[in-house]
């Protein structure tokens, strides 16, 4: 369990009474700074500028000491961007006297929560704790709008499961003055969602990309780091070579591996890292690296499940590709067979109580399987698809642009995965008109028709023909989500007040933007908080996962991609294999960049078939049922349908699946990750507390 809690403002009493379990102080005084759980030594830095102004970066950061001290006296001045702009995947924590900042950062993986307690302001990196801090009720209408608008940030808001505790939205920052105010200021300029960028050459972009990639990686590969003395002063820390010699027992392998199977974007950093000179993964290391070391290249082999057509001819061609790249001499290939004990839905039972739900606790356990073969430190391309790819929501943004050739690849492609037949001809002017009707619709219009559509039967709506059927439906300034049919009328007319709420409100006007970099922006923290809960869920034991495309610095470098580049078919691939061009990688295998959605989608329908009893079993008296989201005996009915092959959308059972595991799991938690000062009985706290 890893995160960091602190406050402002509070009154001396309550503060005197309760700390946090097991915590390390930072900092103390009125406004005291803990880390808590099994923070390794290099991933705590403290610097100190002049007088009282502190800064606590916890993480992987690639800056040294005195541009961290550089960048303290620019936020000092309110330059608050400054504490974002380094390599690696950090929170910062910035105090001047009485004042305190902490940025969330830009896609949403790091978060920042923070509620009201004793007269001020606590924070903290996990709403959980703050939850037991203010003994926070559940809030159902949260829950709610999870599942009927997960992409939508109009419906979801600020909060969180829990009643009173906020979640510090993307790319803005906590601030906390002396006597417990507190503002939400945004630290990223705000013009890209309101007019085009400047355009960016298309090969100055993607070396942007390359550059941010390649700092990214090296920046979890550089040793020596620094650690917080006790005292308070940085000495040297652990680095790659230190956490080798300390590792022992039956803990993930030491040293720095990386994913080869799950796409294009993980084998892309595996690339990247084995090549990186002087670091582990090259033949003949320098320096820290030891001669004849490898990284560690894992393929996750699923066809020992029995598969035909697409799925199975898919997963063969990903084994195939893997094997060929793994012959690069730097790379030490480990093959994970799959099977029936490693398909979705499978040992839901164990695991430990995440922060909030998310898809990906269905998936856990799949991931721990693939992931006990992994390193200490291992590499994954969770991020790619929503900071490379384009939104469809983007060809409304072409057309504002009134570039609207732009548009004819990427409609003929949805031509072609549409099917053959005359109907395929009229598909270009069927994108273009939807485009067209997006960029013309007003924000408050749009959310008020996704309101309206929440108020009638949706199944028709949500029943989407394909990737064309998808693309249109995603050309919408709000929509509802997959799992939105199964829930119940009450639940979603709830939903739709909070939607009319945002378009009634005179702040709407200036909240609209560009439709497609808005949507652009919510999908890509929707994923990036569930991509926080499958690290809860699946990380082993001092293992770290490192996603380096959630990165600060690779976020801002792919935002800089024209649209023109983004929309095409494709994109997201070519991207990353100029990339590697420029890194020196040049031998990739034929049909390198495939995608395998399609045995993605063969595999949770197979956990579906495998676990259904058990699925309709966990449904039989759900905790959702009681709070009014669901009708047991309607999910119950879907599930049985789902299994026999119904084309169902299962990403909308998997997040009902879920939600459900979460609540009760946090119905069974017990204790607290709370204890009065002195008393250290680890029985206060639950071994369920996120990390």
């Amino acid at each position: 369990m890893r995160w960091l809690v602190g406050w402002s403002g509070a009154s001396a009493s309550a503060a005197r009474d309760i700390q946090p379990l097991g915590a390390q102080l930072l900092w103390e005084g009125p406004d005291p700074l803990w880390a808590v759980g099994d923070w390794r030594p290099d991933e705590i830095r403290l610097v100190y500028a002049d007088g009282d102004t502190h800064l606590a970066v916890f993480g992987y950061c690639g800056a040294d000491d005195a541009t961290l001290r550089r960048a303290l006296v620019s936020a000092r001045a309110g330059a608050l961007r400054q504490l974002t702009t380094w390599p690696g995947s950090y929170t910062a924590v910035a105090r001047f006297g009485r004042r305190t900042v902490i940025p969330a950062d830009l896609a949403g993986s790091r978060p920042v929560f923070h509620t009201d307690w004793a007269g001020g302001t606590a924070y903290a990196t996990a709403a959980l704790p703050l939850a037991d801090l203010t003994e926070a009720q559940l809030d159902v209408g949260h829950l709610g709008a999870l599942l009927a608008c997960p992409e939508s940030p109009e419906a979801v808001g600020d909060g969180t499961p829990y009643d009173g505790v906020n979640r510090v939205p993307p790319g803005h920052a906590l601030l906390l003055r002396e006597g417990g105010s507190r503002d939400i200021s945004d630290y990223e300029p705000a013009t890209s969602l309101v007019v085009a960028a400047p355009p960016v050459e298309r090969e100055a972009a993607v070396a942007g990309v390359r550059e941010a990639l390649v700092e990214a990686v090296r920046t979890r590969l550089a040793a020596p780091r620094h650690a917080p003395a006790r005292d308070g002063g940085p000495v040297p820390g652990m680095g790659p070579d230190d956490r080798r010699a300390a590792r022992s027992g039956p803990d993930p392998a030491a040293g720095v591996g990386a994913d080869l199977s799950g796409g294009s974007a993980s084998g892309t950093l595996a690339l990247l890292a084995a090549g990186l000179p002087g670091m582990p993964g090259t033949v003949y290391g320098t320096g820290a690296t030891l001669a004849g070391e490898r990284l560690l290249a894992v393929t996750f082999n699923d066809l020992s499940t029995p598969r035909t057509g697409i799925g199975a001819a898919a997963l063969a061609a990903e084994l195939e590709r893997a094997r060929l790249i793994a012959e690069n001499p730097r790379l030490h290939h480990v093959v994970v067979a799959g099977g029936e004990s490693a398909l979705p839905y499978g040992d839901l039972e164990t695991g430990p109580l995440t922060d909030e739900p998310g898809p990906s606790l269905i998936l856990a356990a799949r991931h721990r399987y693939r992931l006990a073969a992994g390193s200490a430190d291992h590499l994954i391309g969770n991020g790619a698809r929503e900071v490379l790819d384009a939104h469809p929501a983007r060809l409304a943004d072409l057309v504002l642009d009134r570039r609207r050739r732009h548009l004819l690849r990427p409609a003929t492609a949805l031509a072609k995965a549409s099917g053959g037949g005359g109907r395929s001809m009229l598909v270009p002017f069927t994108v273009y008109r939807a485009a067209r009707r997006l960029a013309r619709t007003p924000y408050n219009e749009g959310l008020s028709s996704a309101a309206g559509l929440l108020r009638q039967p949706i199944d028709d709506a949500l029943t989407a023909d394909g990737a064309l059927g998808a693309s249109l439906s995603a050309l919408a300034w709000c929509r509802p989500g997959p799992a939105a049919r199964w829930l119940t009328g009450e639940a979603l007319a709830e939903v739709s007040i909070r939607l009319d709420a945002v378009a009634a409100s005179p702040r709407s006007a200036t909240m609209a933007g560009r439709p497609g970099v808005r949507r652009a922006r919510a999908v890509l923290a929707r994923q990036a908080a569930d991509h926080r809960v499958f690290e809860q869920a699946a990380e082993l034991r001092h293992q770290r996962l490192h996603a380096p495309f959630y990165d600060n610095q690779v976020v801002r470098a792919c935002q800089a991609l024209p649209e023109s580049l983004r929309v095409q078919p494709g994109a997201r691939a070519d991207v990353l294999r100029a990339v590697l061009t420029g890194a020196g990688v040049r031998d990739l295998p034929a049909g390198w960049g495939a995608t395998s959605a399609a045995a993605h989608t063969e595999s949770v329908r197979a956990g579906l078939r495998a676990h259904v009893g058990q699925l309709v079993d966990l449904f039989d008296a759900p905790l959702l049922a009681d709070a009014g989201l669901v009708e047991a005996r309607v999910v119950r009915k879907a599930l049985r349908a789902a299994a026999q092959g119904e084309p169902l959308p299962l990403d909308g059972l998997g997040e009902l699946v879920s939600t459900e595991l979460w609540l009760r799991r946090l119905l069974m938690r017990r204790g607290s990750c709370w204890t009065a000062e002195g008393n250290h009985d680890p029985r206060a706290v639950t071994s369920g507390v996120p990390r």
